[in-house]
């Protein structure tokens, strides 16, 4: 249980990072107000009903309002709130001097959320590839490669006009799966359903507010990736992180700062860890095709990062960075490699493939002291899903 100290911190807490998106949206013409589903804006879901943007003049203002939350974040009874609450002030410090000064690319990535700001090394990737081949010679995949993922990709394809009736039943099963494991505080029908698009920069996106998970069809899609977008995007992800924050405010039991979803801050990385664990939360991994299907999308992670550290750090021309990132893809095709270029060439996105690249491995350093001992999972449940965390923070899970 957290002190009443820490909770009332959360109140303050949030009315500033309204403010800062307040600005940033104003910048961009947006409305003073986060809702949600806005994916241009600093606060990308606001679940809350009552707090009220902070007023700042400009970003100097609030700069020193962060500054100043960040001096009382030291005096928190918890030792894992004092350290997230510093770095979510560092967060939000470091993004108003991008807007107001501009901070060179791998500051931004170290400032907004406090990962090491270098992209994924060619000796992990050279690891993952040699994984993701030994499975799939296990698997009876012969060939190089490229031409073991052309056969793996075309045996697990979904068409397009398959993809939403697909995904809906792995949601359906992924919501059993889940509550057998840990509380969802809602009925099965308060749940997830799917919106195909096209033409988006992201792969699926959850729309907690509107319950839809908007899922492109650009890229070719497999059963082992929708059941990874079902976890990872639904149960026991995202929608499960946002509905246990949502009731655990209204209980008083957790933060009111956990009612806002931030993007380039410090709890963006594990935020999209905890989603990714939860396929080996709910058992999703004990097959081999979902176990390559999950070092899949690590991988491709690590070559986001790559692609993004061409592009901002070392000024490759994006035409040449698209032709290093379809050589490396795998799978997916042009589609996936066109979204992805859209998401990694926004200057104010960019720098989130790094959440993806770190968030898994943070959070799965916690999970496996707590995957042998199942007694221990409700406390894994109520810290890391009811609380935020940074990589850092999450890492003081005790015992």
């Amino acid at each position: 249980m957290l002190s009443d100290a820490t909770l009332d911190y959360g109140e303050g807490l949030t009315a500033a990072l309204l403010g800062l998106d307040a600005l940033y949206g104003a910048e961009r013409g947006k409305d003073a107000r986060a809702g949600g589903g806005d994916i241009e804006r600093l606060v990308v879901l606001n679940l809350s009903t009552k707090h009220e943007p902070e007023s700042f003049s400009d970003y100097a203002d609030a700069q020193a309002r962060f500054t100043e939350l960040a001096a009382k974040a030291a005096d928190l009874p918890e030792a894992d709130r004092r350290l997230y609450y510093a770095q979510t002030c560092g967060s939000a410090i470091a993004f108003s001097r991008w807007r107001t000064t501009g901070l060179p690319f791998p500051d931004q990535i170290a400032g907004f959320l406090h990962v090491p700001a270098t992209p994924a090394r060619e000796e992990d990737l050279d690891a993952l590839r040699g994984e993701m081949r030994r499975m799939l010679v296990e698997l009876g995949y012969a060939g190089s490669l490229d031409v073991q993922f052309a056969a793996w990709e075309s045996r697990h394809r979904v068409p397009p006009d398959e993809v939403e009736a697909t995904l809906n039943g792995l949601l359906s099963d992924a919501w059993d799966r889940t509550i057998e494991r840990l509380d969802i505080p809602a009925e099965k029908d308060d749940g997830m359903r799917v919106e195909t698009v096209s033409g988006v920069p992201y792969n699926a996106m959850c729309d907690y507010g509107q319950r839809i998970i908007r899922l492109n069809v650009d890229p070719t899609l497999t059963v082992p990736g929708l059941r990874h977008l079902a976890v990872h995007e639904g149960y026991p992800g995202h929608y499960v992180q946002f509905r246990r924050r949502e009731v655990g405010y209204a209980a008083g039991t957790v933060p009111a700062d956990a009612l806002l979803s931030v993007v380039n801050t410090a709890s963006s990385s594990v935020f999209e860890g905890i989603a990714d664990v939860g396929l080996d939360l709910i058992g999703w991994q004990d097959e081999l095709d979902d176990r390559v299907g999950a070092l899949l999308a690590r991988y491709r992670s690590g070559i986001g990062t790559r692609a993004a550290w061409r592009l901002h750090a070392e000024g490759w021309d994006p035409a040449r960075v698209r032709e290093e990132l379809l050589r490396d893809a795998l799978v997916g095709g042009e589609g996936w490699v066109d979204n992805r270029m859209r998401f990694l060439a926004a200057d104010d996105r960019a720098t989130l493939i790094w959440s993806y690249w770190h968030g898994e491995p943070s959070v799965s350093a916690v999970w496996r002291r707590v995957r042998a001992t199942p007694e221990r999972l409700p406390d894994y449940v109520t810290y890391v899903y009811d609380r935020m965390h940074s990589p850092d923070s999450i890492a003081m899970f005790p015992g």
